[in-house]
């Protein structure tokens, strides 16, 4: 179940960090990012900060999902 939880906040936090960040992505590409963007935010803040919760997951995911999003656009597309 934490794996199913994982993928929807991810998928969220994809389409709201796109989003905020005016990209205009591919749906998988979202997808993916935001669901890796869960995991990199989510291990982040609970080892930096020792926190739980919902809330704080899902900003942190949404955070996660942005810093992905600047590294794909600085470091990853070819144009």
């Amino acid at each position: 179940m934490p794996i199913l939880i994982l993928v929807v906040v991810g998928v969220a936090a994809g389409f709201i960090a796109t989003s905020i960040m005016g990209v205009k992505a591919n749906p998988l590409t979202t997808i993916v990012l935001g669901v890796v963007g869960a995991l990199v935010g989510g291990l982040a803040l609970r080892f930096l900060f020792m926190m739980g919760g919902l809330v704080v997951g899902f900003l942190a995911a949404i955070l996660g999902a942005m810093l992905l999003i600047w590294l794909w656009q600085k470091y990853g597309r070819n144009g």
